[in-house]
């Protein structure tokens, strides 16, 4: 539909997009905000992800309360699922999503954070330093090296040097090497997310930045789940039902020809959308 232009007519006041929001659902099985808190400290990162999230809960919550915990971990609670926490969350004037019969299983896996290098080759220059004859034998260096990998692991939050202070907040990546099957789902915030088995039919792997995905890829591929437009999206086998880059998406029958089952690129590009790239071997 147009519209001619008048004198009279004032500009419009809003616009409608067909953007992708990926948000995550977080089911509550107690009301105790220390012990949500206590979880969530194990479970995220860093406190910046900005992730939006709806709440699920089939027990009575100090709604108020629990979504400033969940803001102070930088989660974004947008709405609640229907149920016990309708009334409060038309107080809070927060969405009320319906509730499904099938719930997706979530997927933690271990991380490993790209600093640990930096942190095992500092721990290396002090046990050399350390030595008064300044000759190591190749079992104590192999020993010294296995005791830097260990103080790594254990004091996760900054690694230091006498050149460089790195926050594991600026980028973990998780490597997962499980099938993700229908039904499950594989969320990281924090890093890149690297596949190296296939995700299929009715699964979904999402990320705030990178996805990578080593087997055959299907299901829902998110890659800047919060935004960053420089994400991108690396598959061997690119088969999806949907692909998302920074909020735009694209559904499997909208995919361009000629790159189902190709290895794919796909990435975002300001004007144009979502742009597919085979990626030739070399």
């Amino acid at each position: 539909m147009t519209n001619s232009a008048t004198n009279d007519q004032s500009p419009p006041a809003m616009a409608f997009f067909g953007k992708m929001l990926t948000f995550s659902r977080i089911q509550l099985i107690t009301n105790d905000l220390h012990a949500i808190d206590a979880q969530l400290a194990t479970m995220l990162s860093n406190k910046t992800s900005n992730m939006p999230v709806i709440i699920d809960s089939d027990i009575e919550q100090d709604l108020p309360a629990l979504t400033e915990l969940l803001w102070s971990w930088g989660l974004q609670p947008i709405g609640v699922v229907k149920g016990l926490l309708e009334d409060q969350a038309r107080i809070q004037r927060l969405a009320i999503f319906p509730g499904d019969g099938k719930r997706i299983e979530r997927i933690i896996s271990t991380q490993k954070s790209a600093v640990q290098l930096q942190s095992n080759t500092a721990n290396s220059k002090e046990a050399h330093s350390s030595d008064n004859d300044n000759s190591i034998s190749a079992n104590n260096s192999a020993n010294i090296q296995a005791g830097a990998n260990e103080d790594s692991n254990a004091s996760p939050a900054i690694a230091t040097s006498s050149e460089t202070i790195i926050s594991t907040e600026q980028i973990t990546s998780l490597i997962y090497d499980q099938m993700l099957r229908s039904g499950q789902s594989l969320n990281h915030v924090g890093g890149d997310l690297i596949l190296t088995n296939s995700i299929n039919s009715g699964a979904e792997a999402i990320t705030d930045n990178s996805l990578h995905v080593y087997g055959r890829a299907q299901g829902r591929l998110v890659a800047g789940a919060t935004g960053d437009k420089d994400a991108r999206i690396f598959c061997q086998v690119f088969n999806p039902s949907l692909v998302s880059v920074a909020g735009t998406y694209c559904l499997r029958d909208n995919l361009p020809e000629g790159i189902i089952d190709k290895a794919v690129q796909v990435r975002f590009i300001e004007g144009e959308g979502l742009v597919f790239k085979v990626m030739e071997d070399v």
